[in-house]
């Protein structure tokens, strides 16, 4: 099997873990992100170009499972295409230990739910504190809990 082909299976199989499992498991309303998780990954792993397309397409997946049409889709390709800037050169050496993994997720995930709670309210003229709460700040500290786990995992 070709190193794609591994991917796109590992990349479905956490879209499909994203969808069952993790988007029920609320804390407060917060919900980890595994789909960005494993984007913000590959765009270090293989660059720009690589990480744009992987977060559309995963992006459009979001959108067409929980109608968010095209919020999901735009939020992700700017974070695959942001991420992917800071790919490195040594793909064999990318070894992300416990601690870059809970500052990395946290800064990652706080910039996608942050632009995804601006989109989101826009869309729905939405007012609510639990926007701030609970989707941005919440689900950015619940996402870098899930980024250490699955950090230790892979070592």
């Amino acid at each position: 099997m070709s190193a794609f082909a591994r991917r796109l299976l590992v990349a479905l199989g956490v879209f499909v873990l994203q969808w069952l499992i993790l988007g029920r498991l609320r804390l407060w309303g917060a919900y980890p992100d595994a789909v960005l998780l494993f984007l913000a990954w590959y765009a270090l792993r293989e660059g720009r170009q690589r990480g744009t397309l992987t977060g559309f397409a995963l992006g459009t997946l979001m959108d067409v499972v929980y109608g968010t049409w095209g919020i999901h889709m735009f939020v992700k390709t700017l974070v695959g295409f942001g991420v992917g800037s800071f790919a490195i050169d040594e793909r064999a050496a990318l070894r992300i230990r416990p601690l870059q993994a809970v500052l990395g997720s946290l800064a990652v995930a706080l910039l996608h739910n942050g632009l995804l709670v601006v989109l989101l309210a826009l869309q729905t003229e939405a007012t609510s504190g639990f926007l701030i709460y609970g989707l941005w700040l919440g689900s950015a500290a619940y996402t870098a809990a899930v980024g250490y786990l699955s950090s230790l995992f892979m070592q």
